[in-house]
């Protein structure tokens, strides 16, 4: 136990889950207060002492899945079953137990052929049968996923083979079909059956809600017959090269450390919870430098009380408390084809400050720049916001080609004026000109009006000033120029601001 869980604690590390030393220590105290043969309380347990983001759950579940399999050292993978579904060990077919703890114990299940087994599976899924599903489950992952020893695979390939075997989505309508409830005998002319509503009314039962909920329902069930498969074939890979080497091959970034320019349209969407806390803590940092070095106007009436105390000679001057106001925010948003899941996260972003500042403006850039601070303030959420940018064609004004240098100069020229010693400006982009003119000078001139310049490059430093791009020839005209790749690079920017 104590092994698996320095095993765990390891990999968890090794993706990023930060766990200290005393985090370990509390974890292996833990142990002493827990159920050990409880899967799921150790489980809970360890989660509580070891987890302390919500979006680092699903990595500790799989990686506790890993380390923790049921069964995981327990008894050598079980037998193959011969082609004509015979076991080699007295008609078990290679089946695990119905606990799949692989000992052996699995009645005559492993004799039935696919067309039983999934009939049996819809009733073990209908009566929320945990035991018979990894039973039913295990047989079928012996039978089709074809796993090969000492392959250095995640078993993804495995899990797809079994599933097709299956078939959820007909398993979804056998679910279906299986909670129908049966059909009424048929009522006399001008009668209901029983139980049936007269004409006119909807019958009972049979709403749009329920059976939305049914669906639902169903949907979940299918969606636990998956993930049994998946748990299975872990369980097979654990038992062949051991957690650890299933753990390099199964090895995912965590959500703040998923790269902006190669995440899913799916990372970025879920990237936006993060956002909120984000961006308050933002507009705190920017009022909290205002604040600095600050000193309010003088307060005449208490300076002339103070200088009583000096024959009347002001030596103290008295000023009164400064209160700044809320700083105002520019931000000009790249959003050409080179930087496109990028471009996503920094709509999202945009959108998600405007409610942070007394004044934000939001202009998107490719090769022109186009204002679109009425769109975010008008859309109702971001795909909505994203759809009118897109059908407007915001920010392209000759090809559609980055051109910094253009909408640089034409940001200077429209909007420059409206840039003030409160207002902060905030650049997100690769700084890619396509080998325009980059005309550094537009950005200075920003620069020298506005109270801070800060500029966010989605690419790894390495590859700056490489090609075409030409962020040394913006860096001298900015407060700070930082590479921003993922979520956890923009926390650190924020935290800097102190």
């Amino acid at each position: 136990m104590l092994a698996a869980l320095e095993g765990m604690i390891t990999e968890l590390r090794q993706i990023g889950v930060p766990v200290s030393l005393a985090e370990r220590i509390d974890a292996v105290q833990s142990l002493r207060h827990l159920t050990l043969a409880d899967r799921d309380s150790v489980k809970a347990g360890l989660r509580t002492v070891l987890v302390k983001s919500h979006d680092h759950e699903p990595a500790f579940d799989a990686v506790f899945d890993l380390y923790f399999s049921a069964g995981t050292a327990a008894a050598p993978p079980s037998p193959q079953p011969s082609p004509a579904g015979d076991s080699q060990d007295g008609g078990l077919g290679g089946a695990r137990s119905q606990d799949g703890s692989g000992n052996g114990a699995g009645g005559g299940l492993a004799a039935m052929d696919d067309a039983g087994l999934i009939d049996l599976l819809v009733a073990a899924l209908r009566d929320d049968s945990d035991l018979l599903l990894r039973a039913i489950t295990a047989i079928l992952v012996d039978r089709h996923a074809g796993i090969e020893p000492g392959r250095a695979v995640a078993g993804t390939y495995y899990v797809f083979r079994t599933l097709r075997a299956v078939d959820p989505d007909r398993l979804l309508v056998r679910l279906a079909e299986a909670g129908r409830p049966p059909p009424q005998d048929q009522p006399a002319p001008g009668q209901s059956a029983p139980g049936q509503s007269a004409p006119g009314q909807s019958a009972p039962g049979q709403s749009a809600l329920l059976r939305r909920l049914q669906q639902e329902g169903d949907e979940a069930r299918v969606n636990r017959f998956r993930q049994a498969v998946e748990a299975q074939v872990r369980q097979r890979l654990v038992e062949d090269r051991g957690a650890a080497a299933v753990a390099k091959t199964l090895r995912r970034p965590l959500p703040e450390d998923a790269d902006f320019l190669t995440s899913s349209r799916e990372q970025i969407v879920a990237m936006r919870a993060v956002l909120d806390p984000l961006t308050r803590r933002l507009a705190g940092r920017l009022a909290h430098k205002r604040r600095q070095g600050q000193r309010g106007t003088l307060d005449f009436r208490r300076t002339m009380r103070k200088s009583l105390s000096t024959g009347g000679v002001p030596v103290k001057p008295a000023f009164r408390k400064p209160n700044p106001p809320r700083p105002e925010l520019f931000v000009l948003a790249d959003i050409s084809g080179s930087v496109a899941t990028f471009a996503a996260f920094t709509l999202q972003l945009m959108f998600a400050l405007r409610s942070q500042f007394s004044r934000v403006r939001s202009f998107v850039f490719v090769d022109g720049i186009d204002e679109v601070t009425d769109v975010l303030q008008r859309a109702p959420d971001i795909i909505d916001a994203t759809r009118h940018i897109n059908e407007a064609a915001s920010g392209v004004w000759l090809d559609g080609r980055s051109d910094y240098g253009h909408a640089l100069e034409t940001f200077w020229l429209q909007w420059g004026e409206q840039v003030r010693r409160r207002t902060t400006v905030i650049v997100l982009g690769d700084a890619r000109t396509n080998y325009h003119d980059p005309a550094e000078g537009a950005l200075k001139a920003v620069s020298q009006r506005a109270a801070r310049l800060f500029w966010l490059n989605p690419e790894p430093v390495a590859a700056w000033d490489s090609g075409d791009s030409v962020i040394a020839r913006y860096a001298p005209h900015c407060d700070a120029v930082q590479e921003c790749r993922n979520i956890r690079q923009l926390r650190r920017f924020v935290e800097d601001l102190d």
